[in-house]
């Protein structure tokens, strides 16, 4: 079944959480332990409706203070699909949630509350999936019972929301507006009456009718070998298999690859999922492959097919989210990992911060502090084979750890 990846963004208090609450009692997909819970804290908090944030907002400080911290992944399927939505916090402080959340996304739906229109988050959370190259923006207009469900209103808020676009990067996006109410439930799963002048599809039926072949731009192939297979085993004894996941195109019995780094070129002999044979495999397949020469490759080395190579440096500027509390040192080595390649990194320059409002820029700084966007320049102690993330968002990603506490301190997205 067709696997559809979500995020949610927006401001605190837009009703992320409680829409997808909606989402999942409408299409049945709540344990009859949880409805029960929901009803009974709706009722012990003295509301005459149901609360469905309570549904995703699973820490204790979230259920306290009526917010999203972390991020929560909700998985549920109707006959036609597989979700799996991000509940990303609102607040500034974590705004590195909301990007870790977007990042694995095909869809990302910001919400805005009808009675405010659009905010510093909306600005901030539409700029990071246009960063991010998320392609299918889906703008939910939220609380329209709190303004009367007024088409006025509605329009006043789209106009507001498109003249983001003017500065936007990534202009592949397809943007999309629907006004609804989560609490109520209009437009969410079931059309609603009160709105007779929207006549678009609600929220679910947009979602079930996306064609998911268009979510993902055209990337040139890339194979990073994850395990080298050697069985040595009777029936196996001369095997060596290379195990790994296809990102961008698709790879065929019969092509020409050259290895990173090596840079020896072969051909592809077999294509194996578990014990089968295939002839052809395509984007984000999992497959192990043979080779018709006997190649010295190992761990982290990538296959790509010969008229496709990518570009190949130890110096590579990218635009990074500082994600950790204590601030990024120039002095400092880091291990960049690109994929499951490692090597190790130091920022030679800040080129630029980006602004609180995503739309400007900031000059002569040193210092990058937690949710902090930037341009950095990097020198590595290796060579990367890399692609440009407008280009191939797989190969144009890496994360940033510290090797002391050994936490990961930055997403970057090479240029």
């Amino acid at each position: 079944m067709e696997v559809l990846k979500i995020s949610t963004g927006g401001g605190v208090d837009d009703g992320k959480s409680t829409l997808i609450g909606r989402i999942l009692y409408d299409t049945k997909s709540l344990p009859k332990d949880k409805l029960e819970s929901i009803e009974n804290t709706s009722k012990v908090r003295g509301y005459d409706y149901l609360d469905f944030s309570l549904a995703t907002d699973g820490l204790i400080a979230e259920r306290e203070q009526g917010i999203t911290i972390d991020v929560a992944h909700i998985y549920f399927s109707t006959k036609k699909k597989s979700y799996i939505i991000a509940d990303t916090p609102g607040h500034i402080e974590y705004t590195r949630n909301m990007v870790t959340g977007a990042s694995t996304s095909q869809v990302a739906i910001i919400l805005i509350d009808a009675r405010k229109g659009v905010i510093e988050q909306t600005k901030r959370h539409f700029t990071i999936n246009n960063l991010l190259r998320v392609k299918e923006i889906i703008v939910v207009i939220n609380k329209m019972d709190l303004v009367d469900y007024r088409k006025e209103r509605y329009e006043e808020i789209k106009k507001h929301f498109n003249e983001l676009l003017i500065n936007r990067t990534y202009k592949e996006q397809v943007i999309s507006f629907i006004p609804l109410s989560a609490l109520k439930g209009d437009n969410v799963v079931v059309s609603s009456k009160k709105m007779p002048w929207y006549k678009g599809s609600t929220l679910l039926d947009y979602l079930e009718n996306l064609n998911h072949d268009t979510l993902y731009n055209k990337e040139e192939t890339r194979f990073s070998v994850q395990y080298v297979i050697r069985p040595k085993t009777k029936d196996f004894h001369d095997f060596r298999g290379y195990a790994g996941k296809i990102y961008g195109g698709s790879i065929e019995v019969g092509d020409e690859v050259i290895v990173y780094p090596s840079l020896t070129k072969t051909t592809i002999k077999e294509i194996f999922f578990h014990d089968k044979k295939y002839q052809q495999a395509s984007n984000r397949s999992s497959v192990t492959i043979t080779l018709n020469n006997d190649v010295n490759i190992s761990r982290g080395d990538m296959l790509v097919k010969a008229n496709e190579t990518p570009k190949v440096s130890r110096n590579i500027t990218s635009t990074v989210c500082w994600l950790n509390r204590e601030q990024l040192s120039l002095d400092k080595v880091y291990t960049l990992q690109h994929g499951i390649h490692k090597v190790l990194a130091k920022v030679k320059r800040i080129n630029y911060m980006v602004k609180t409002d995503l739309l400007d820029r900031e000059n002569n700084t040193s210092v990058l502090n937690i949710n902090d966007i930037a341009s950095i320049d990097l020198t590595l102690n290796k060579s990367v084979f890399y692609d440009s993330f407008e280009n191939h968002k797989d190969n144009g990603s890496f994360i940033l750890i510290d090797n002391q506490s050994n936490n990961t301190v930055a997403v970057g997205f090479i240029k």
